[in-house]
């Protein structure tokens, strides 16, 4: 059952069905009036009203680390997900030969700042296919032997495909090698424990399944690896003492040195009450969206279409792509939009993409207006 105080919280449903959050979310109600609670303030305060934007940010540390398992001083701020696995991927003190292991159908944010560590830093980067839509666990094990980081999505952004991260932990543990994981696809939709799956670092957007807003995301960096990863970004907060406009010891402590000034107070405020949303509901979530997600490929199934990958007991996510032999994958969502039916078209596919506060009855809509 969707919680009713949830589904209130999404004024979109008034307006379509809604299955883009693999694209950009709508915002929750409650993270709107924050963001405009915090831009009053500024309009009447100006100034004076920056303790009080500074404690949103801080709560947005504090509801992240909730949801990752991990602390808050574990957690920078950044605008989005490519921000953060930049700053990992130009942070690290490679050596020319090192190894990194990245899937080449990902979405460019998780390979593209990989990749041009080729040409500019001599790391060799070892691409790895998806087979049917899924990345086979014994391939990335023999991948990573000999690697120094393995660059990986948790769901893959066209075919829906939910990585165990706690059996990558494990294989990159026993082949001493680092794990990053680019997390915007999952993160907010099902859980993810940093330190159970011995995950080194995690970058998401906002604005997807997190629910926020957009130029807002979250970086999270494990406390005893961080001393590794130097910044690239330096500027004035940055630094201890920054709050009183010195340097005092050098970089922060904490994973505010990665932050390299003025942070998006508004977005935070907008994010930090949307993750608190979540948080919330969290033990519901997965399994609301895992059922909406059965659903709709049950009944896509019985009209001729076929998914972009088979969803296993534990391998399915928020993202079910659909395409169906004479049926033009663009057209049909825009045909969809005009029935306030909200999808996308992605590589060939139609790409849905259910949140918590959907209903069984808005899936029925949409099999009922698919071609």
């Amino acid at each position: 059952m969707i919680p009713a105080a949830l589904r209130e919280q999404f004024p979109v449903a008034r307006e379509y069905c809604y299955f883009n959050h693999a694209s950009i979310a709508p915002l929750p109600q409650r993270s709107a009036e924050a963001m405009r609670a915090q831009v009053a303030d500024a309009m009447r305060h100006g100034v004076h009203g920056y303790q009080r934007w500074m404690e949103d940010c801080a709560g947005l540390r504090r509801a992240a680390a909730e949801m990752l398992g991990c602390g808050a001083d574990e957690i920078a701020i950044t605008k989005n997900t490519s921000e953060g696995l930049s700053a990992i991927a130009n942070g690290i003190d490679w050596r020319p030969g090192d190894l990194v292991v990245g899937v080449a159908e990902d979405f460019p944010a998780n390979y593209l700042p990989w990749k041009d560590l080729q040409t500019r830093r001599g790391v060799r980067f070892r691409n790895l296919q998806l087979r049917a839509g899924k990345l086979d666990p014994d391939e990335l094990d023999r991948a990573c032997a000999g690697a120094r980081l393995a660059a990986l999505s948790y769901v893959h952004f066209v075919t829906g495909f939910r990585l165990d991260l706690e059996a990558a932990g494990e294989i990159c543990r026993r082949r001493g090698c680092l794990l990053a994981v680019d997390a915007v696809q999952g993160l907010g939709a099902f859980p993810v424990d940093v330190k159970a799956c011995g995950i080194h670092a995690l970058s998401a957007s906002g604005h997807k399944w997190l629910l926020g807003p957009e130029g807002c995301g979250v970086l999270f960096i494990d406390r005893d690896w961080m001393p590794a990863v130097r910044p690239v970004e330096i500027g004035w907060t940055n630094v201890e003492g920054y709050e009183d406009f010195r340097e005092g010891g050098g970089l922060r402590a904490d994973a505010g040195r990665f932050e390299c000034g003025t942070l998006n107070s508004v977005g935070c405020a907008g994010l930090r009450a949307s993750i608190e949303l979540l948080n919330e509901i969290a033990p519901q979530a997965g399994g609301l969206i895992d059922a909406l997600a059965g659903r709709l490929l049950e009944g896509a199934r019985a009209k001729g279409y076929e998914p972009a990958a088979e969803r296993g007991p534990q391998d399915g996510s928020g993202i079910v792509s659909l395409r169906k032999p004479g049926v033009d994958s663009a057209a049909a969502v825009a045909a969809l939009l005009e029935q306030r039916v909200s999808t996308a078209a992605r590589l060939g596919w139609i790409r849905v993409a259910p949140h918590a506060y959907n209903t069984p009855e808005e899936i029925d809509r949409l099999l009922e207006l698919l071609p």
